[in-house]
């Protein structure tokens, strides 16, 4: 029986072009439920329509997305999910995630799926990693089953406090956190 990931997509549009192939990838090898931040799912951009992304998304993972509140909140209490992973995972889930909040699907279901002890896995994508993010990295690296693809500065030039997970780590990354793992070395040079 396969495991079941949700996999939580935050609205990093510039990122989602990889995304697809990611989620294929996974797919045959775990069951996915995708789950949308509210940016994700009402934000065109320049890179795809809002609406495009969804049906895409869902058809690839075979089971509608979850886009609410409402519809996150019972993972914690039905042990819905095996891991959560946050890909990608923007400075502004990362804060709220560091800080308790929970306003937003994505952040909801982190909330309601560690009520249970259960392993998390981000995978960040933010201008400001080095900069006013970065004690919320450190927190989350210090907290019980949150795990991190491995990641780095993607643009040390151009843009120093960026930092971007390693998108071929990310499926050895996923098999760790599942074995309560973080997998190393976590900081890399892109």
């Amino acid at each position: 029986m396969k495991k079941t990931l949700g996999f939580g997509i935050c609205a990093s549009h510039c990122n989602f072009s990889y995304l697809p192939m990611i989620l294929d990838g996974l797919c045959e090898i775990y069951e996915l439920i995708p789950i949308l931040s509210f940016n994700t799912l009402n934000n065109d951009s320049k890179f795809n329509k809002a609406a495009d992304f969804k049906e895409r998304i869902e058809t690839i993972c075979n089971n509608k997305a979850l886009t609410s509140l409402g519809a996150v909140e019972p993972i914690g209490p039905k042990k819905m999910l095996d891991l959560l992973v946050i890909c990608p995972c923007t400075g502004n889930t990362l804060a709220k995630i560091a800080c308790g909040i929970s306003d937003t699907p994505v952040t909801m279901a982190y909330k309601s799926h560690t009520r249970n002890s259960r392993p998390t896995l981000l995978a960040i994508s933010t201008n400001d990693g080095l900069s006013s993010n970065a004690k919320n990295i450190g927190r989350l690296l210090n907290t019980k089953n949150v795990y991190f693809v491995p990641f780095g500065q993607d643009d040390p030039l151009g843009k120093s406090s960026s930092l971007s997970f390693n998108k071929l780590k990310l499926l050895d990354a996923v098999e760790a956190a599942l074995e309560s793992r973080q997998l190393q070395p976590v900081l890399l040079s892109l």
